[in-house]
């Protein structure tokens, strides 16, 4: 393939191109425009830039960013409520795990699947006898 000629791409860009709207029932024409894809490029670019501008500038200069997560404002009364609810939730959750187990343990015993110690096999020191 040929190298593509600077010269050539920017009079491609440049060639002149005509968009009309017509009128399906009359064939009227109701709006037509003269474009050229430098053109549609920049206005696409524009409105691209424009879009990005004013969504910055409503993160930045609106309530919106307490609310964003990952924008890092937030003020200090919030940041103290999220942690004391985080270590909360982790030591409900601690405590549910153990009584899931307590329960789970209990139940194996009442279906007879833990052998039960028999205390008699137990090695205990025998109580002194006081024979005055």
């Amino acid at each position: 393939m040929g190298k593509l000629d600077a010269n050539s791409t920017l009079k491609r860009l440049r060639n002149r191109y005509r968009l009309v709207v017509m009128n399906e029932d009359t064939y009227e024409e109701v709006v037509k425009f003269r474009l050229s894809r430098l053109s549609v490029y920049i206005v696409l670019s524009s409105v691209f830039v424009l879009l990005t501008i004013l969504t910055v500038a409503l993160i930045v200069f609106t309530p919106i960013k307490y609310y964003l997560p990952g924008v890092g404002y937030g003020d200090a009364l919030q940041v103290k409520e999220f942690r004391q609810l985080k270590i909360r939730t982790d030591s409900m959750e601690n405590a549910l795990k153990y009584k899931q187990q307590y329960f789970e343990d209990v139940k194996k015993v009442l279906q007879g699947k833990v052998p039960v110690l028999d205390t008699n096999k137990l090695d205990l020191p025998k109580p002194e006898s006081t024979n005055e």
